[in-house]
Parts: C-alpha cells; sequence; structure tokens
C-alpha cells in the first residue's frame, strides 16, 4: 500500500467511533435489546462484539508491530456473544471500551515508520496477514455493523407496524 493510501485509511479508521455514535443516535435505546431472530444480534449484542472484536484488534495490532511472525488467536464471536451474556452487560462501557482502544490504536499506527507495515501475524483462519492487512480489515468492520444495525431497526420498525420482519434484510447474525 502507498503511503498516502496509508494515511487516508487511517483516518478512516480513527473516525469510526464517531461514524458508530452518529449511527446509534438513530437508534432507540428501547429497541437495542430487539433481535429480528433467534439467530440474529440485536444492537445492544453487536455494540458488546465491537468492543470485544476491537480488544482482539488492539493486541493483533500490537503482536504484528513488537511479534512480527507470531500467531493470533481466533474467536467464536457468536459463542461469545452466549457465554459472554452480552445482554446483560453494559452497552455504554462497551462504547467507551471502543473508543478507547480505537483512539490508542490509531495513535500507535499514525506514527509507526513505513518498514513496520510488511510486519506478519499468523490468524489461524485468515493465515499470514500484514499489518496492512490488519488495517484493511478493521478500517470497514464498525461500518458494516452499522449496516446490520440499520436492518434490525428496520425489522424492529417493521414489527411495531404489525408486519413481518423480512429475514434477508438482516444481512447478519
Amino acid at each position: 500500500m502507498v503511503p498516502g493510501e496509508r494515511k487516508e485509511k487511517i483516518v478512516a479508521y480513527g473516525a469510526a467511533n464517531q461514524q458508530l455514535v452518529e449511527a446509534l443516535k438513530k437508534y432507540p435505546k428501547n429497541m437495542w435489546k430487539y433481535k429480528p431472530g433467534p439467530q440474529r444480534w440485536s444492537i445492544h449484542e453487536i455494540i458488546l462484539h465491537l468492543a470485544d472484536s476491537e480488544t482482539n484488534s488492539y493486541i493483533r495490532c500490537r503482536r504484528c508491530i513488537a511479534e512480527s511472525g507470531k500467531s493470533v488467536m481466533a474467536y467464536d464471536e457468536d459463542q461469545w456473544a452466549v457465554s459472554l451474556h452480552y445482554h446483560d452487560q453494559s452497552a455504554e462501557d462497551a462504547l467507551e471500551l471502543f473508543k478507547l482502544l480505537r483512539q490508542m490504536s490509531c495513535n500507535l499506527i499514525e506514527t509507526l515508520p513505513a518498514a513496520a507495515w510488511s510486519n506478519t501475524i499468523n490468524h489461524p483462519e485468515g493465515g499470514i496477514m500484514t499489518l496492512d492487512d490488519w488495517l484493511n480489515i478493521y478500517l470497514n468492520h464498525v461500518a458494516d455493523h452499522i449496516q446490520q444495525m440499520q436492518a434490525t431497526y428496520d425489522a424492529w420498525v417493521a414489527e411495531q407496524k404489525g408486519q413481518t420482519p423480512d429475514p434477508e434484510k438482516s444481512l447478519f447474525k
């Protein structure tokens, strides 16, 4: 990746928290725990997932920089949502955690020398990944889940109107 393109991606990566905060303003808090289906996530669960995912991202980024070539762990996000009782956890705390982790990683990667971007980690499912690969993965993660939140909200609105939500519109879990 060329430095100018990487810089643009880093700026976009750093803007994810604000993007998330703005998106959440559209959804009434009283519907955040609404699930559009048994295997679908609520907005509340998506928020908790984003915090857990960002925690893993934080570690993966640092491992790639400090211990190039080492392995990172995969995790079963669906199992985490169930076993960690996402609905019993604080969405507000998760949002704060996400904000801090994203900010710290963004501050770190903004200062890296060009050579660091070719460092690698080994992901059990994704294989060998460079730091550029890591950035590309997490760059759109929040935006993808905002689309999922919108689909969840749309299903909730349809149900409030007595309509059957369209399961095809709920793109994710």
